[in-house]
């Protein structure tokens, strides 16, 4: 399957941000820019 393709990375200090909290974030970013519709709700 053809299709484009994205990486997506972040760094953080873990003494201000938890890792966890960190890859919650990645993980709703990605769901929204799959799904670009939803940024208009």
């Amino acid at each position: 399957v053809v299709g484009h393709r994205m990486s997506l990375t972040m760094s953080c200090d873990h003494r201000v941000i938890d890792g966890a909290l960190g890859a919650e974030y990645l993980k709703e970013l990605r769901h929204l820019l799959e799904n670009p519709a939803l940024l208009l709700v």
